[in-house]
């Protein structure tokens, strides 16, 4: 009878949760005598992952936010060095969340091998960390090429297994259906606002796009709206920032895809969401805002000259960014409507977004994570 392998698996939040959840069931078809163990959502806990902490309420955004939630966090470690030392894993596999995970590697101190899925920042910002993963971490699987160039140059074992998102295409032919399953008229254009997944993003962000909104809707009238709801933040935060907007948007959860789909235009907080538009081949905007404190904090650390993953990833600014103090609704609803009244210069960004799903990787990348970590588990 073949040895069950067990695995702690750990994320923090609702995009970790879903790449992990992905990997995990790729590895199990793989190996069905592995045991996951760890931190996680819904997507992980449906493989029939034993989830001993769900990561709901765990993501944070912004020093203060980090120092508020510190004892939660201190608590979970303990909770998962503890487990891990009852248990004796074969292998752990952190999931992104690098604020918490490279800490916890560093209290593992190599004790059981270490997996990396989805690299940290470190190419953006705080590239100290690279010291850590270099110390800690026995094997890497990254999303994009150039972190597999980057980390291979600082003698870092990194494998690009390509990005999930490549498994996703446009579907043309459905869209009535999606907006008539979201209620929407399929006869009237749409305009999809992704305002994030952490709470304290959605409420500085949605705000300056409903506002835009708004502007937007004074010049084409009949527009409609929809929001995208994270499924880890409570209604009432979306219904707080609507109730003070003109605008009457429908507010859908756990339908990102569908919203996409569903629009002619889009307003998209900073984040893997901006990846799903250009994919899709829906024309956007970036717009990103946080607390002062925090930007003054961190902005010193950003070496990169765009925010935007589909700028960083094409090395050149393809969509416009709209960062703190340049978030104007005024500027945002200016280039929105430009856009939308010149097909020109939509066909223009949708053709350079294009070429962007080659970077990506071919489809399947979930699986090749899979089956590079257990090449590793299995030696």
């Amino acid at each position: 009878m073949a040895q069950i392998k067990k695995i702690f698996i750990i994320c923090g939040e609702p995009s970790g949760d879903l790449l992990a959840g992905n990997l995990a069931g790729e590895m199990l078809k793989l190996d069905p005598g592995i045991k996951f163990t760890g931190i996680g959502g819904k997507n992980l806990r449906d493989t029939g992952a034993e989830i001993i902490y769900d990561i709901g309420g765990l993501s944070v955004m912004g020093l203060l936010d980090v120092l508020k939630k510190l004892p939660r966090f201190l608590k979970l470690k303990r909770l998962v060095l503890e487990r891990i030392k009852a248990e004796k894993p074969d292998a752990i596999i952190f999931v992104d969340f690098s604020g918490f995970n490279l800490r916890l590697a560093k209290a593992l101190n190599k004790s059981i091998p270490a997996f990396y899925y989805v690299s940290p920042q470190v190419w953006a910002s705080r590239e100290k960390r690279i010291k850590r993963i270099k110390e800690f971490i026995d094997e890497m699987v990254v999303l994009f090429k150039f972190e597999e160039e980057f980390y291979r140059k600082r003698g870092i074992r990194a494998h690009f297994a390509g990005h999930p998102l490549a498994d996703l295409s446009p579907r043309p032919l459905q869209r009535k259906q999606i907006m008539e399953s979201l209620r929407l008229d399929p006869s009237k254009k749409v305009i999809a606002l992704l305002p994030g997944s952490r709470k304290q993003e959605i409420k500085a962000v949605l705000p300056l796009m409903l506002k835009a909104g708004e502007i937007i809707e004074k010049n084409i009238p009949g527009m409609q709206f929809i929001i995208a709801k994270s499924a880890g933040v409570e209604k009432e935060v979306y219904e707080d920032a609507c109730s003070r907007s003109s605008l009457l948007p429908r507010i859908a959860e756990g339908k990102t895809h569908e919203c996409l789909e569903s629009a002619d235009f889009c307003l998209v907080c900073s984040g893997t969401a901006t990846l799903e538009a250009a994919i899709l081949q829906k024309p956007f905007l970036i717009v990103y805002k946080m607390g002062m404190l925090n930007y003054f904090f961190y902005r010193p650390q950003i070496k990169i000259p765009y925010i935007g993953i589909v700028n960083i990833v094409c090395g050149r600014k393809i969509v416009p960014e709209y960062i703190q103090f340049n978030a104007c609704p005024e500027k945002i609803a200016r280039n929105a409507l430009a856009l939308l009244n010149n097909p020109g210069l939509t066909m223009q960004m949708l053709e350079e977004l294009r070429r962007l799903k080659e970077v990506l990787g071919p489809p399947g990348a979930a699986e090749r994570a899979a089956r590079i970590f257990l090449a590793f588990l299995n030696k």
